[in-house]
This record gives C-alpha cells, sequence and structure tokens, in this order.
C-alpha cells in the first residue's frame, strides 16, 4: 500500500481525541506514539516536508507501513504512559531511541515497606542492575519515557489523584509499630509534602502499611494503563466502607474516582509543541502567568514587581523590578500603567497568557488599555489579542484576597475554577517580591 492510499484510508476513521497511534506492517508493530489529536498527529506524518521534521528513519517507517491502528484515551496524561507502556511491551522497531537511550525517565517504586515513586534516568537503572547491593532496589519500572519535561508535568498529575511518598522518612512508635526498615522517626512532624496533600502521611503514621499498599497497588494499575480495571477497583473499595458505614473512606474515594474521570492535564498540551493546533487552543492553554504589584510608602521610593509562572511552578529567574520613575504622590493604576508600558517593549521576554493585577476594576482597566495600545489592535470586546485574559485579586481590609475580577467572564468560562489556586498563589508572590524590593530602595535612603 502506498502512502497516498494508506492516508486516504487510515485518516478519515482517526478522531480528533487524545490517545496512542500504533503504524503496523502486518502483525508486526513498527512503531507507537501519542496524540493530543489522533487525527491532526497522524496526518503530519504524510506530509512532503517529513524527512526535515522528523528525518529519514520515520520517512522508511511510513513507506513500510499498511496499517494503522489507534486507541483513544480520555486525557494526555493517559496517552503518555500508555505510550511508554506499548513501546516497553512491545519494543517497536523505529522507537529504537526510546528504548536504547540511557538519558531517559523511568518511573520507579522501590522495594520497601511503605515504597517510595520516584523518577530515575535509565543509566542509573542499568547501574543499580549491575551493583549486586542495588539489584532489589526497585521493584516495579515504568517508561521509557523520552521527554522529562512531560513526565514531570504527569507526576504531578497522578500525585494529586494518588498522594504518595518520595523522601519522607516513615513515622515509627516509641512502641516499634509501623516500619522498621528504615531510620526511625519518632518525631511525627509532617514533610512538607504532607503539608500540601501531597503525600498521605507516611512520616506522621496517618496510614497503615496496608492501606498504603494499596495507594502503591493503584499507581501501579494507572502507570499500566489500567485506568477501567483501577476504576472498578476503586468502586468495589468505596462499596466496601460505605457497607461497613466507614463514610469517610467512602467519601474520599468517590473523590479520586471523580478526579481520574475529570483530569485536568491542560500543562501537557505545551511539552507536546508539535501536536499543538494553535488555531484551535489558543487561550485555553493559559500556561504562562504574569502578575503585578506595586508598593510604596506614601509616594515615596515607589516600585513596581512581576512575577513569572509557567505551568504551575514559579520562575524567580524571570522576576523583573521596576523603579517607578513619573509619580512622586501614591498613584498606583499610573505606576501600573507605567511598568506596563515598559514592560511590553521586552519582547525577548515572552508573551503572557494570563495577567494578574493586584487590584479593582480601574487597575484591570489601565493594564487593558495599556497592551492593547502596545498591539495596535484591539477588539470589538476590548480584550487585546483576543487571547490575553486579564483578572485582578480585590483584598479585604487585611490584605486577603477577597475576590477575583474577570474581565470578559465569557471569555474565562471554565477558566477561572481551574486557574484560581495559581492567581491567587502567583499574587501573594508579586506582592512579596514588591515589598522586598521596596524595603530595599527604602533600607537605601537611611546609608
Amino acid at each position: 500500500m502506498n502512502k497516498q492510499e494508506l492516508e486516504s484510508l487510515f485518516i478519515p476513521k482517526l478522531p480528533d481525541a487524545p490517545g496512542v497511534y500504533i503504524f503496523k506492517c502486518g502483525k508486526d508493530l513498527l512503531y507507537v506514539g501519542k496524540a493530543t489529536s489522533l487525527k491532526q498527529r497522524v496526518r503530519s506524518y504524510f506530509s512532503n516536508d517529513l524527512i526535515k521534521t522528523r528525518g529519514r528513519l520515520l520517512v522508511d517507517m511510513v513507506t513500510l507501513a499498511d496499517k494503522v491502528e489507534f486507541q483513544t484515551t480520555d486525557s494526555v496524561l493517559e496517552a503518555l504512559i500508555l505510550e511508554a507502556h506499548l513501546i516497553k511491551k512491545n519494543q517497536p522497531k523505529y522507537n529504537t531511541k526510546d528504548k536504547d537511550n540511557k538519558s531517559y525517565n523511568y518511573v520507579v517504586i522501590t522495594d520497601e515497606e511503605y515504597p517510595k515513586v520516584l523518577v530515575v534516568r535509565g543509566r542509573l537503572l542499568e547501574q543499580s542492575n549491575q551493583d549486586s547491593n542495588q539489584q532489589n532496589l526497585y521493584k516495579d519500572v515504568f517508561g521509557p519515557y523520552p521527554h522529562g519535561g512531560e513526565l514531570k508535568e504527569a507526576l504531578k498529575l497522578v500525585r494529586k489523584i494518588f498522594p504518595f511518598r518520595d523522601k519522607c522518612i516513615p513515622f515509627v512508635s516509641k512502641t516499634g509499630q509501623g516500619s522498621v526498615t528504615e531510620v526511625t522517626n519518632i518525631n511525627p512532624r509532617p514533610c512538607f509534602n504532607r503539608m500540601i496533600g501531597l503525600c498521605p502521611g507516611v512520616c506522621t503514621g496517618e496510614i497503615s502499611k496496608k492501606d498504603y499498599g494499596v495507594q502503591i497497588k493503584n499507581i501501579k494499575m494507572f502507570f499500566e494503563g489500567k485506568k477501567p480495571a483501577l476504576l472498578n477497583s476503586l468502586k468495589k473499595q468505596m462499596a466496601g466502607f460505605a457497607k461497613e458505614k466507614e463514610f469517610e473512606k467512602a467519601n474520599k474515594i468517590k473523590k479520586t474516582i471523580f478526579a481520574l474521570n475529570h483530569i485536568q492535564d491542560v500543562s501537557l498540551i505545551k511539552n507536546i509543541p508539535e501536536e499543538i493546533d494553535e488555531t484551535e487552543v489558543g487561550k485555553i492553554r493559559g500556561t504562562r502567568i504574569e502578575a503585578y504589584d506595586i508598593a510604596h510608602m506614601s509616594g515615596k521610593n515607589m516600585v513596581g514587581a512581576m512575577v513569572v509562572m509557567e505551568n504551575g511552578e514559579l520562575k524567580s529567574d524571570q522576576y523583573r523590578k521596576f523603579i517607578i520613575n513619573n509619580f512622586d504622590k501614591a498613584n498606583d493604576p499610573g505606576a501600573l500603567e507605567e511598568m506596563i508600558n515598559r514592560r511590553i517593549e521586552h519582547h525577548e521576554w515572552g508573551r503572557p497568557d494570563i495577567v494578574v493585577l493586584d487590584g479593582n476594576e480601574i487597575q484591570l482597566k489601565r493594564a487593558r488599555e495599556a497592551w492593547s495600545k502596545s498591539s495596535g489592535v484591539e477588539s470589538v470586546d476590548n480584550t487585546p489579542n483576543q487571547d490575553m485574559l486579564f483578572c485582578g485579586v480585590v483584598k479585604d481590609i487585611h490584605h486577603k484576597p477577597k475576590d477575583i475580577l474577570f474581565f470578559n467572564k465569557k471569555a474565562w468560562k471554565g477558566l477561572d475554577v481551574r486557574y484560581k489556586e495559581q492567581i491567587i498563589k502567583i499574587n501573594a508572590e508579586a506582592h512579596r517580591f514588591a515589598i522586598a524590593f521596596h524595603k530595599n530602595r527604602r533600607a537605601k535612603d537611611f546609608i
């Protein structure tokens, strides 16, 4: 079957949905890949510039293929995990670099009473297999994952659904109960991940060895691509707890089931740029957020601060400080406008998807107008560049977040809830950074 016949036969059958695609020759698997959109991704293999974009190896693969199979998934995260599982299981010929390169990442579960879930490089796995003292260190291995950034984001999503231990020391009571295979932790202080809900309480004795074992089993099933079986198992567990009238545990599993069925993995889309259709994804990416704040004392030593967040992580190396020059009296809206005008001149800093401001409608209006003037284009609904989203965090008398103002609520639909936590976090960081800069400037006046 030639390239044109293969394209015309299989492309129309592919859905515009995330999943895994498989190029085959007869019964032989040639290549396994993942996609945010199966139709768009597979279509790219039939473009005239394939050799430039993907290389000779995949051109040869497409020439040999006579069949394209696919499996849809509910999310990009599941496509990523299923791809790695199928590569490891079938060792497709044209995924050679994925299975041979020792620099790729793997998810491992350690062989301990309270196992850790870790990301390990392929070369370290090989070294541990050759070291007799470490041969039994890793009980389960999942991968390879060719793109470290994708795996990092994926594991964050998994951990929110199934909290696990990675570094903390298991709690052991003075009577000897609990884990006895590690350094005894008789002081049940929660680790940082426990405080933010990403560790189930291994370090504080809040979870038994048996219950933690069930959690690890759930994680294994998920990384094996067995989501349907995992959901069935969770439903049985929930029913069992309900029957025993342990309603708190039953409700916790109910929330886990909901999370599995509503995985929000927008953060993964940015890490697969060749699969993004910019015209369709547009502003729902929302992966770069910039927040601005002004600090001064009755107009003196007025400064501005810009902080940046990408994919939910603060990027301190991209923070910027501004000394406000045009005002000697308190004028927060004017100072904000000056700061944004100066920021806009730096195209090399990139461009935000979301702009967060500290203030009310006045600050929001000034910021939008500044960006509109810089682009020279203003849309019908007065949103600069149309795909930039603006919001303002309103504070109470104690300077605590009281409300978030979303300009153009229609454009924010579905995103206001998804990004609320990030908006509050980056706003607080912008305030902290601005205050620190202001104090530093003020201190210089006394030297």
